[in-house]
């Protein structure tokens, strides 16, 4: 090979070699770490599933978990839908409570601040 050859094949190299440390091996690590927490499940586990359905672990058979989702109600998951495995002390939804519309404190473009039943004389003003 002469040095004109390698110059032209080294960036094509030079980006497998990159893709590799970036893409591949960070995503083969999550994969078996995935795999081992699946791996691990145990009968009282709280978990929540790929698609957001928490519950509790009642059983594990080979590749199937059969998790309590509410009192007296069992669905069978495969391992591979189970997302994590949620802590005690983790806060179960990320969402904060919603709040009610009608009691909201609002600015109006005014500057005059007060609920929305107290801005329309306590009306409704929603149309049917």
């Amino acid at each position: 090979m002469n040095t004109g050859q390698l110059t032209s094949i080294l960036p094509l190299i030079l980006l497998v070699v990159v893709f590799y440390f970036l893409l591949i091996r960070p995503q083969r690590k999550r994969q078996q770490e995935a795999a081992q927490m699946q791996n691990s499940l145990t009968p009282g586990a709280r978990v929540m599933t790929t698609t957001g359905l928490f519950g509790t672990v009642v059983a594990v058979e080979n590749e199937d978990v059969v998790l309590e989702v509410a009192p007296g109600i069992e669905t069978r998951w495969v391992k591979a839908a189970i997302g994590r495995v949620v802590t005690p002390g983790e806060p179960v939804a990320d969402e904060p409570p919603a709040d009610d519309v009608s009691d909201a404190v609002e600015t109006d473009k005014d500057g005059t601040t007060g609920t929305a039943s107290e801005r329309n004389d306590g009306q409704d003003t929603t149309k049917s």
